[in-house]
């Protein structure tokens, strides 16, 4: 299938490009390299645009040829949303909308959404599932759920074939090495943890220690990259006979900060200082999906059944790409 991934050049989008060409799979990435990185999407074509500009985003589909779209460009950090909010509704909602009009005029019926575990309002109860209330709490989650909603009436509307795919924590990298992660600023936890073994932090912070989980610090489920990716490729493929598709990607199995950090400890075989700090508002103790729908329906599973597993890339990435990309 032709495909045109926007965000290709970031962290889930270059991942799944890989794992679309390997499939066979004819890719275009369209990517205003903002957060991601040109070398990220290397052996694709490349089209450097702005979703904000439908020129551009109709040239890109017609260059393309596209029959599905992937769309994985967004603004994507939390605490930045609730500080500027304007921004995550511009680029998150808006500028579907656009690419979903321009869609429309090319005639281009399919759509992957990359959506987030974020809209959901935190249950008491873990593993959570799809059928679990939606209440984002978050501008960031609510600019997904929105893009949800906006999923639905186009399928109600105008036939758009879609799938939602609600990320829990993607973590990882590429096992052969040749990409990976790499945010500025970097928030998730273990490349953090990673630049603490690596040398390029003081210290590792744990953000509350007295959360009602075992060990008493933050529980998350972490799910491979390219775990996250043979999902979107999956779904992708089955459209024609499932045209409406929501569902987790998840491992079911969540993990500590203080399981984490000694995991990193263990594959990397160094130390480094922890320091202990408060809680921070609207951390969540525990987050962990339930992935059984989409094992279901679509028979997924991940490959990268560990922690460590998932660690082991990651650190194999970083050590060998202490600066990343190298092209900020």
């Amino acid at each position: 299938m032709r495909v045109l991934v926007t965000g290709g050049a970031g962290y889930v989008g270059s991942h799944t490009v890989m794992a679309l060409r390997r499939s066979r799979h004819e890719v275009v990435v369209f990517d205003n390299l903002s957060e991601g990185h040109a070398q990220a999407a290397a052996g694709s074509r490349l089209i450097r645009g702005d979703l904000n500009d439908e020129d551009q985003v109709s040239a890109a589909l017609k260059e393309s040829s596209a029959e599905a779209v992937m769309h994985f460009a967004a603004s994507a950090y939390v605490g930045e949303s609730v500080a500027q909010p304007e921004k995550y509704y511009f680029n998150n909602v808006a500028n579907t909308l656009k690419l979903l009009r321009a869609m429309r005029r090319h005639g281009v019926g399919r759509f992957v959404f990359s959506s987030s575990c974020t809209v959901y309002d935190p249950p008491a109860e873990m593993p959570i599932r799809e059928d679990c209330p939606v209440k984002a709490i978050s501008p960031y989650g609510r600019t997904k759920l929105t893009v949800e909603g906006i999923l639905a009436d186009y399928a109600a509307a105008y036939g758009l074939r879609y799938a939602s795919l609600r990320y829990f924590n993607a973590a990882g990298a590429a096992p052969d090495g040749s990409i990976g992660e790499d945010h500025d600023p970097e928030t998730h936890l273990i490349p953090l943890v990673i630049y603490a073994a690596l040398g390029k932090r003081d210290s590792i912070a744990i953000f509350g220690t007295d959360y009602p989980t075992p060990d008493g610090t933050c529980v998350r489920d972490y799910v491979h990259v390219l775990d996250l990716a043979s999902a979107h490729i999956m779904a992708m493929e089955v459209l024609d006979e499932r045209p409406v598709m929501v569902y987790n990607l998840s491992t079911g199995q969540g993990h500590s900060v203080r399981e984490v950090i000694e995991v990193v400890k263990e594959v990397s075989g160094r130390d480094f200082p922890i320091v202990e700090r408060p809680r921070r508002p609207g951390d969540a103790p525990a987050l962990v999906g339930s992935p059984d729908k989409i094992a279901r329906e679509l028979g997924w599973e991940t490959h990268f059944t560990s922690i460590k597993q998932i660690v082991q890339t990651a650190w194999d990435w970083h050590r060998t790409h202490p600066d990343g990309f190298k092209d900020r």
